[in-house]
């Protein structure tokens, strides 16, 4: 481990995580404040942020640079297609997809964009696109433009450390890159991912026991919390202690297989013929109205806004928190591909799964509300959103054999997010060559021991919400990150003229 910046990360993450926990309600106070007024004043920049890094991944896909190599020119892709796009799709959409496709078109039909009536058919119909938007391209790319950058250092340079740092070196040269400023990126790095993957286990947490609170008819407590917790933990630190291969590549394509069964499985005992029409409906108002969620800010109605202005700008804004995990991951199994490839498999594959997974699970959502099963809207109002997910399930035909299934594909997915995560932040804490070898096992023990620890602590004495506050607010200086390491990528393959020497002989 390298201790120069691992212990500097831990400490600021662990300091923060202090102060929230003694001070709960006046941080989450006075971050919301912070991030409110962030919101206000530069709502327009995030949004131009997710259009332009959309932009930079399709000209880097259809360019002279898609078609290098990250690696030797004679390299052989690690994984095949499908292993490969569910790893991806498994380290992109996580958990979260299985709450935001099967409630978060509830919140947007309370609170709707565009004029629309509250509770109306139009805005329930607005709410399912707009759940779909969240999972679109923006999001993607924002995921995978810091990978072409990473992976070239890595699979083609041939740096021993996979760090931001060393990617900005050919933007900084070797005195930044070596002294203070480079350490300031890397540290900036660990706390960001840190602190997002507590945010991530934390918050992951209650859609697994809200379900099983509802399934054994028990109230949710904080010890069962913590066994939820430390069960998944135990699994997901397994998976990364074995690798790749043996661990992430085996429960993402596993989960893969669940996750298409389970939808058939819906559709089949469930509302199928309405779930299918309204996902066609779905599919139809979010590609007429993609350019209006892309680029609305409402600013001609005197501040007043509605739910979705404010959640995009967090959307993206939590996005790029995450996106140097995903570049740095997406670096790591792009071996033997081209950058078009992975630019576009990272693009294309948790879009297409997200919106059958919206389509599926809001359409369900949808059906309970109109049939009269579920009070979807108010048990939103009333209560946490993803409260309203076991009562949607319980509503359906065989509702214990229904919850188990989707306890454990959100599970699952829980897991490979985590222990992707872990992988990632172990190679870029490592002092070892990683472009030779994989991070040491023990070190990837430490760090799920470390986000552990960090999340447990949280969740006990309710320091969570400032710290999911202060991740969104973290992806501003990110963003100016993300963006050096996409102009890195340029300006490494132009140097090395890689575009003539690293691709694959016709």
């Amino acid at each position: 481990m390298d201790l120069s910046i691992t212990l500097p990360a831990i400490i600021l993450v662990g300091a923060f995580s202090l102060i929230f926990a003694l001070f709960t309600d006046e941080s989450t106070e006075q971050l919301q404040s912070i991030f409110d007024f962030v919101v206000d004043q530069f709502r327009w920049g995030y949004i131009w942020y997710g259009a332009l890094i959309t932009i930079a991944a399709i000209y880097f896909s259809f360019s002279k640079y898609g078609q290098v190599v990250l690696g030797n020119p004679t390299d052989k892709p690690r994984f095949t297609l499908f292993e490969y796009s569910s790893i991806l799709v498994s380290m992109g959409l996580g958990a979260t997809i299985m709450r935001t496709g099967m409630v978060q078109w509830a919140e947007v039909a309370n609170d709707p964009p565009f004029g629309l009536e509250p509770g109306s058919t139009d805005a329930i119909l607005a709410g399912n696109s707009y759940s779909m938007f969240l999972w679109s391209f923006q999001t993607f790319a924002i995921f995978v433009m810091v990978a072409p950058a990473m992976g070239y250092i890595l699979h083609v340079r041939k740096k021993p450390k996979l760090r931001i740092s060393e990617a900005c070196r050919c933007l900084f040269g070797d005195r930044f890159t070596d002294g203070v400023g480079g350490k300031t990126l890397d540290i900036l790095f660990l706390v960001s991912i840190l602190s997002g993957a507590a945010v991530t286990l934390g918050l992951g947490t209650p859609i697994v026991t809200q379900n099983i609170a509802q399934l054994f008819e028990i109230d949710i407590t904080l010890p069962l919390t913590i066994i939820v917790t430390l069960i998944w933990v135990t699994v997901f630190t397994i998976s990364a202690y074995v690798g790749i291969d043996k661990g992430i590549k085996r429960l993402s394509t596993m989960n893969m297989y669940l996750a298409g069964v389970f939808a058939i499985f819906i559709l089949v005992i469930g509302p199928g013929m309405f779930i299918l029409n309204y996902f066609t409906d779905s599919v139809r108002y979010l590609l007429s109205n993609y350019l209006n969620f892309s680029f609305y800010t409402n600013s001609l109605h005197n501040g007043e806004s509605s739910h979705v202005e404010s959640h995009t700008v967090f959307w993206f804004a939590y996005n790029a928190t995450w996106a140097m995990l995903h570049g740095v991951f997406a670096a790591v199994v792009s071996k033997g591909r081209t950058i078009k490839e992975m630019i576009l498999t990272y693009l294309l594959a948790p879009t297409l799964l997200s919106w059958i997974a919206t389509g599926v699970l809001g359409g369900l959502g949808v059906n309970r509300l109109l049939s009269g099963d579920v009070a979807v809207l108010d048990l939103i109002k009333d209560q946490e959103p993803v409260a309203a997910v076991p009562a949607i399930l319980e509503s359906l035909p065989f509702p214990w054999l229904t919850m188990i299934v989707f306890v454990i594909i959100a599970a699952i997915f829980m897991v490979t997010t985590l222990d992707s995560t872990t992988y990632t932040i172990s190679a870029y804490m490592s002092k070892h060559d990683m472009s030779n070898q994989t991070p040491s096992k023990n070190l990837r023990v430490v760090v799920s021991i470390i986000i552990t620890v960090l999340a447990l602590t949280l969740m006990s004495i309710g320091g969570l919400a400032p710290l999911e506050v202060l991740s969104g607010l973290m992806g501003i200086p990110i963003i100016v990150i993300q963006i050096l390491t996409v102009l890195a990528a340029k300006k490494m393959i132009d140097q090395d003229q890689a575009w003539i020497s690293n691709v694959r002989k016709k």
